[in-house]
């Protein structure tokens, strides 16, 4: 489909000179294309109009300061107490979770040029409202068929290890695109995600715990009567957990795939044969999958003490060292583990909702050749997390009242030829 918009759609609206339509357009495409220059290229071929690469990247990262700004007022009003819910009723059953993605920086003093590069983390949150049953039984005690399945296990369990390395580090095996599978029906007895809305940031992890729990009230999801907080066993997310999420009764629950990988993992360490290894995998998942844990953690002691203790400068894949790693993860998330408590309360034991979204994420911000500024990648992060969440939070951003002014000289934008 093609767009046009006339000379006359030129409506002289502040100092940008561009009706509302065009400017939300181009700012939505400078946030989805993979570049400035391809969200160029299409704005010319679908709106007809030509906005040259750069221009456009001042615009939507001055669009996503003003949205940066309405993001501050709502956690300054949170923190004082005066934001309000928007909802007046309640979810069912909500969860909140949390990941980090990456992206390259360069210098900021330095001019035109990529200087000082380096590898920065993002911070994400997927704040979901979500549809579910409580059940008397676990709905689901034996675990799904993908987690019994060598080669969709040794895929998953790759699949954590390439997203916890920066980019540069990563095999082109671990970068190729996974293989289509056909989809399965979804079990009615899984949570179904009703609305999401995404918080993003490159903040520290202080300011980005204000910045979800203000999203939280905002959304209402701190009045469900279910309510989980699914992450990883990075330590600053059950920080931010303890300190905003746990007043409000939230759940903490360790996610279950990044558990299998680090199963997966240990029992190839502690057995050479493949199928020794397999049958030793297997066992493990199933004690979790029940939430056995002390079982679990009695067979990675065992596993452990076997094999002894690690040097003080092992290789991460050292057998000795993995096992460790696994018991020492297995044992601080020990509390987050009571997966069938979780699955007969009708939450959800996957944080796949924001690693789906940090891919997406991902796809605009990261690159080998793409190196940002810090305002510059925060400004666009906060319009793809505008853009990714459901809850007409870019219609409600556009019709805020706008400091007109201009992102870059006259004559910069004009009609295609």
């Amino acid at each position: 489909m093609s767009f046009f918009f006339p000379l006359d759609h030129k409506l002289k609206l502040g100092t940008e000179g561009y009706s509302p339509r065009l400017l939300q357009l181009a700012t939505r495409q400078a946030a989805k294309a993979a570049s400035f220059q391809d969200a160029s290229d299409d704005l010319r071929e679908l709106a007809e109009f030509t906005i040259s690469a750069t221009h456009l990247q001042r615009l939507s990262e001055r669009i996503g300061r003003e949205w940066q700004e309405a993001r501050d007022q709502d956690v300054k009003a949170f923190r004082e107490r005066r934001l309000s819910c928007e909802y007046a009723d309640p979810p069912q059953a909500a969860a909140v979770m949390m990941d980090g993605g990456r992206l390259q920086t360069r210098s900021d003093d330095a001019g035109r040029g990529v200087a000082e590069p380096a590898w920065r983390e993002t911070k994400v949150a997927c704040c979901l409202s979500l549809s579910s049953k409580v059940h008397w039984e676990d709905p689901q005690p034996e675990p799904p068929q993908k987690f019994l399945d060598p080669s969709r296990v040794a895929e998953l369990a790759a699949g954590v290890k390439t997203r916890s390395r920066p980019a540069r580090g990563r095999t082109a095996a671990a970068t190729s695109p996974p293989k289509r599978r056909k989809k399965r029906k979804r079990r009615g007895t899984r949570p179904q995600q009703r609305v999401r809305t995404v918080v993003a940031t490159m903040a520290d992890s202080e300011s980005f715990g204000w910045q979800v729990a203000a999203e939280v009230q905002r959304r209402g999801l701190d009045r469900a009567t279910r309510k989980a907080c699914v992450c990883d066993g990075q330590r600053y997310n059950w920080t931010l957990f303890e300190m905003h999420l746990v007043p409000w009764g939230f759940i903490g629950i360790l996610d279950f795939v990044h558990l299998l990988a680090y199963l997966y993992d240990a029992s190839r360490a502690c057995k050479p044969d493949a199928a020794a290894a397999w049958k030793q995998y297997e066992q493990w998942l199933r004690q979790a999958w029940s939430g056995k844990v002390g079982a679990l953690l009695t067979g990675l002691k065992s596993a452990a003490a076997e094999l002894g203790k690690p040097r003080k400068n092992a290789a991460d894949d050292d057998p000795r060292r993995v096992i460790a790693d696994t018991l020492g993860y297995v044992e601080h998330n020990r509390q987050r583990m009571d997966y069938p408590r979780y699955r007969r309360l009708g939450l959800p034991i996957s944080s796949a909702p924001v690693e789906s979204t940090i891919k997406q994420i991902n796809r605009r911000m990261k690159g080998t050749e793409k190196f940002w500024l810090s305002g510059g990648a925060e400004a666009l992060l906060q319009v793809r997390a505008a853009y990714l969440s459901q809850d007409e939070r870019t219609t409600r951003y556009w019709n805020r009242p706008r400091p007109y002014a201009r992102a870059a000289g006259p004559g910069r934008l004009r009609p295609a030829a």
